[in-house]
This record gives structure tokens, sequence and C-alpha cells, in this order.
């Protein structure tokens, strides 16, 4: 099951003041690489992505600290590894308190996956036009 363009639409508007603030910092390739918001990837959404280095970055306020959520959060990412995505999971508060703390971050694990993501054998390279990802070579 993939995620409808109208569910991520819903959660682009419907941003936390933490996505706002990332978003802020990420946009405009501020950071010197292409950032997407509310990003689908198969039957997941995630909060910023990367598309050339492969890397996720997740926002987590408290409920991920519940045990539901952090079994949800740990099938997500082994999902997101095994294809090639580097996921980094970031405290709210980061991006809140330490803008400058949560752009270094951001920086060093974009800096770590820039030689993995060139072999990377993700099959997503871009969303279709209907919002989904399509795999290399389609579309």
């Amino acid at each position: 099951m993939r995620i409808s363009t109208q569910r991520v639409r819903e959660l682009r508007h419907r941003q936390t003041e933490a996505e706002k603030a990332a978003w802020h910092l990420l946009r405009d390739r501020r950071l010197g690489l292409k950032f997407r918001r509310q990003y689908p990837i198969e039957n997941y959404v995630v909060d910023f992505y990367c598309c050339e280095r492969h890397l996720a970055i997740e926002l987590d306020g408290g409920v991920h600290s519940q045990p539901n959520q952090i079994r949800k959060d740990a099938a997500k990412d082994a999902f997101l590894g095994k294809i090639g995505i580097h996921v980094l999971r970031l405290p709210n508060g980061l991006v809140l308190e330490d803008p400058e703390g949560f752009v270094r971050i951001v920086r060093e694990g974009a800096e770590l996956t820039r030689g993995k993501a060139r072999r990377s054998k993700h099959p997503l390279t871009r969303p279709s036009p209907d919002g989904h990802p399509l795999p290399k070579g389609e579309g």
C-alpha cells in the first residue's frame, strides 16, 4: 500500500513547530543539498528526504517514546535501511532549542552518506507525477 498524494499534502499542511523550524533550515538548498518534506517512500512518509544522499531525517516528539511507536519506528528504519536510506532520528527539541546543532548533525549525516549514496542500490530516485516514487529507469 502506498501513501496517497492527498495524505502527503495533509501532512505538509499540519506540520509541527519543530518540522516548520527544520524546514526553514533545510529548504532552498541552504545546506547545499535539496531536501523534500513529507516525502513518501513505499508505505512510509519521512519528515525530510535528500534524494542525492539517500538521507532521511525524522523528527521525534514525545509520542516516539511510547513502546508501540518505538516498534513502528524500528520497522520503518529497518525497511529504509534495507533499501539503502540512512535515517537520522533527532528529537524535536534539538531543532527548536539548538538550530545550529541540528544543522551540524544534518551536515555530518550528509557527509557520512556522500560516498554510500552513489553506490546505493536504492531503487527510488524521484516521485512520479502522482507523488509516488518511481523505480530507476521508469517515468
